[in-house]
């Protein structure tokens, strides 16, 4: 809106400064087709680029019920990710790292997300989260957080572009000996992101959709996917039941997923309090809740290691009903999918809409009732 305005006194303000000129050389009465003409062209200027400006920033969205990112015309080509239909589906993934701290909520643009990954970065402590892209186009983008060695293969395996804000050092030397194509704050802030007022530093940085895609071009990455994707399955609800899935991360960093049947969605919580996108005020709301048990190990007071290579246990929400499952990541590879299956080895098919991958120790409580 504010861009907007601007670009309305902007144009103003320069049909005032001609027709000023030109009455000091032509009679009055001469001016007014002149002047007629330079309004219509203005009001027209002023609409058309108006329209262009919002339509750059969120060409795609839409929201269901619950925040999250809904089918918008049936007629368009499918997320490989969300396997929900959008313009955007032959867009490289964007995998954005989120600050999950109590002073960062609410989150910027995180109902948008076609997929998130979840997990602990200090040991039985803090969590962080990794947002993908596809079909989503936020206006705003934040808090963006510095980067975890542990979200490089899972972000890798998408075929990704990485966006954060610096990293542990372990993943920064990585990053920046190019193991994979990323935007970094700390060296793009003024190109491709900003510093939010009115939010204490390290929780201010920010940027948009419109700003990393424009980021990404100019450093000559491609943003064509090549990510093989998820297969998906009907959305329905089976489960008639409303029902609860409690996460045990800790403290402010506890997680829990109220199950809605009657529109067959989970909406999120966190701290005790309701996860919301602060960008449209809406309660995030997945149709898909994967646990995916990964051992982690502390190498250091600020820093633990997670396994996310290899293979263990899952559990996914889906539908309304629990399903076991096994994770598998080929601990070669890290461009390597990662794959979910069923108890009969079947690659799991998703309902489409947002997935949320919750990353937790095996000793971690999981409630489902």
């Amino acid at each position: 809106m504010g861009r907007d305005v601007a670009g309305y006194q902007l144009i103003i303000l320069l049909v005032n400064y001609l027709v000023m000129k030109l009455i000091n050389k032509i009679n009055i009465k001469k001016l007014i087709p002149l002047f007629l003409f330079l309004a219509t062209l203005g009001i027209g200027i002023y609409l058309v680029w108006g329209r262009q400006g919002t339509t750059l920033e969120v060409k795609n969205s839409s929201q269901a019920p619950g925040g999250s990112l809904t089918t918008v015309d049936p007629n368009l080509p499918q997320s490989p990710i969300s396997g929900l239909n959008c313009a955007d589906a032959s867009r490289r993934p964007i995998a954005v790292i989120f600050g999950n701290d109590a002073e960062a909520r609410p989150l910027s643009g995180i109902s948008e997300a076609d997929m998130v990954f979840e997990m602990q970065i200090v040991e039985k402590l803090i969590t962080r989260i990794m947002a993908v892209y596809v079909c989503g186009n936020p206006k705003e983008l934040g808090s963006i957080r510095s980067a975890r060695e542990d979200f490089i293969p899972l972000a890798r395996g998408l075929d990704a572009i990485l966006v954060h804000w610096g990293g542990e050092h372990t993943a920064l030397e990585k990053l920046n000996a190019g193991i994979m194509d990323n935007l970094d704050g700390l060296k793009d802030e003024v190109v491709n992101f900003f510093r939010k007022a009115g939010i204490l530093s390290p929780h201010n940085g920010f940027s948009s959709m419109t700003r990393l895609i424009r980021g990404a071009g100019k450093k000559g990455y491609s943003l064509e996917n090549k990510f093989i994707g998820y297969p998906h399955l009907a959305d329905r609800s089976i489960q008639n039941k409303a029902m609860t899935l409690t996460i045990g991360y800790s403290g402010q960093y506890a997680v829990k997923y109220d199950y809605d049947p009657a529109n067959n969605f989970y909406l999120r919580w966190r701290g005790g309090t309701k996860e919301i996108d602060k960008n449209n005020g809406q309660q995030v709301a997945a149709k898909n809740v994967v646990i995916m048990s990964a051992s982690s190990q502390a190498i250091s007071e600020q820093y633990n290691t997670v396994q996310i290579e290899g293979e263990g246990k899952a559990t996914v929400y889906q539908n309304g009903q629990e399903i076991a499952a096994t994770w598998k990541k080929d601990a070669k590879d890290q461009t390597s999918k990662l794959f979910f299956y069923d108890s009969k080895g079947q690659e799991i098919k998703f309902v489409p809409g947002q997935i949320w991958v919750e990353i937790v120790d095996p000793s971690q409580n999981i409630i489902w009732k």
